[in-house]
């Protein structure tokens, strides 16, 4: 990799842009550029615009950068958007017809026909509904599933290979960050759980269907796969923690499955990308794990943890998975997606654009 590819962070004051800003500092392909936000923090020092919420203190190459308005204008060549979904949808589309790729962890045009809704070991080829869209310029919007839908996308993929899946039944312990900051209350997190988070058990039962989908004549055919899902929000920090029933395509034993599960090589573990975590999968035969505040971080946060395989007495197989929910299941996915859009040649530097698919 050459010259860095200059990004811009949309939202960058929220929780999801500081995951964006840890997530890039240091970056080797990827250079922050630009902060933007709203209205209120342009003009102001990031220091001073931000209620930084991180463990680490702010990075030193970003903390003096002034804030910007979140319009198009300028200087970068991808633009990353952890904006909040009541504005995403108007600031993405005007961005992506000023000529700019968007990648964005908002769900606003997450099941639109002509935008991929992206995890890179799922389902690298439905890039090519970029070629689809026309916002009258070289511009794209490329997005990431729901923070839970990602761990659980991510362990079925290797299932639908080889065995084929027919139902899905998942219960969700989700970490509190997943709420955004200031979040939960805190009479409402501490000592409790909370058995409804608005609009997550609906996203959980579709978008799979897209990401598992086959592309077929430049659309994606859904995946039929039944899928039932409750949401929780538990006293966790970080990691999202799945119970997970499936009933597969045929009979096979929960040896298989973990066996599949260890030797499954994603098809893009040889593309170098540096986000992609290397196996994939961290598989545990202690039947006490995976456990969020032990296992969160492994892989820089980006491997999705499996544990408690066994068969089930309803469906084929149970087991429990631990998913990042705000770096592999927000920021550093959306970064992930950008690499794989640089290999894949839809990712350049602004000045040298071309049209897409020319």
């Amino acid at each position: 990799m050459q010259r860095k590819f200059k990004a811009g962070i949309l939202g960058a004051t929220g929780a999801v842009g500081q995951k964006f800003i840890e997530v890039l500092t240091n970056h080797p392909w990827f250079e922050i550029s630009v902060l933007a936000a709203s209205e209120r923090s342009a003009g102001k020092k990031y220091r001073d615009a931000v209620n930084w919420i991180g463990s680490k203190p702010i990075p030193t190459e970003v903390a003096d950068l002034e804030v910007v308005e979140a319009k198009p204008g300028f200087d970068a060549d991808v633009v990353f958007s952890g904006l909040d979904a009541n504005v995403a949808e108007e600031i993405e589309r005007d961005f992506a017809a000023a000529g700019y790729p968007v990648v964005s962890n908002a769900r606003n045009y997450r099941m639109k026909d002509d935008v991929p809704l992206l995890i890179p070991e799922v389902n690298p080829d439905h890039t090519k509904l970029i070629e689809r869209q026309s916002w009258g310029s070289s511009g794209y919007i490329v997005t990431n599933p729901n923070c839970s839908t990602v761990g659980l996308v991510t362990a079925l993929r290797p299932l639908v290979d080889a065995f084929g899946v027919e139902v899905v039944q998942v219960v969700t312990m989700q970490a509190l960050s997943g709420a955004g900051y200031p979040g939960v209350a805190s009479l409402d997190a501490l000592g409790n759980v909370v058995p409804y988070i608005g609009g997550e058990e609906e996203k959980m039962q579709t978008e799979p269907l897209k990401l598992l989908g086959k592309l077929e004549d430049g659309r994606v055919s859904p995946a039929s796969i039944a899928i039932s899902a409750h949401c929780n929000r538990v006293p966790v920090l970080e990691g999202h923690t799945e119970a997970v029933s499936v009933k597969l395509g045929q009979k096979v034993d929960a040896a298989d499955v973990r066996e599949v599960f260890k030797n499954y090589r994603s098809p893009i573990a040889d593309l170098g990308l540096p986000s992609a975590p290397d196996p994939l999968f961290e598989i545990f035969d202690d039947q006490r794990f995976p456990q969020p505040r032990r296992h969160v971080e492994l892989g820089n946060g980006m491997k999705v943890s499996i544990g408690r395989i066994r068969n089930c007495p309803v469906f084929d197989v149970k087991f429990v998975l631990l998913v990042h929910n705000t770096i592999r299941g927000a920021a550093g996915g959306a970064v992930l997606n950008a690499e794989l859009l640089v290999k894949q040649g839809y990712l350049v530097h602004r000045e040298t654009t071309v049209a897409v698919g020319a």
